[in-house]
């Protein structure tokens, strides 16, 4: 998918957290490099305090963002969607939190991959201003 849209009842098919836990609403893209998804804010969400979007509801929205970019490469081989694991954060830096209403741009890019372990760069931003980054190990779990 290098565009078009893949939507939020469409994507609990490609990562393994279930309402009220999905902090995606749609992916925007995914190909072999860059992961794109948006996602608006709600009053009720798990993470919303005092109406602002908190820092672990940030790093969720960016883990979510990799697996289902991940998730939607592996059905369109016909594999098993694997599940994955933050290993490690480094960098993060939260440069605001988001309100509610506010819809959430997301990229992931895949740095590098070795075995099962993912090295990506994740930065959110709100209507183009940057909100946060990081960098991510995100490891893969095998079947085996």
């Amino acid at each position: 998918m290098t565009s078009g849209t893949m939507t939020k009842a469409e994507i609990i098919e490609y990562i393994p957290q279930r309402p009220p836990f999905v902090m995606v609403d749609e992916v925007v893209q995914a190909d072999d490099k860059l992961y794109k998804t948006t996602f608006t804010v709600a009053d009720e969400n798990l993470f919303v305090v005092n109406g602002l979007f908190t820092e672990p509801g940030l790093v969720e929205n960016m883990a979510q963002t990799a697996a289902a970019g991940t998730g939607y490469k592996y059905k369109q081989v016909g594999e098993t969607v694997p599940v994955g694991f933050i290993g490690a954060l480094k960098n993060l830096k939260i440069h605001e939190l988001p309100s509610t209403g506010d819809k959430l741009e997301t990229e992931i890019l895949i740095l590098h991959k070795v075995l099962n372990v993912y090295v990506v760069e994740a930065k959110v931003e709100v209507a183009g201003k940057k909100i946060a980054t990081c960098e991510m190990k995100i490891f893969e779990q095998s079947e085996k």
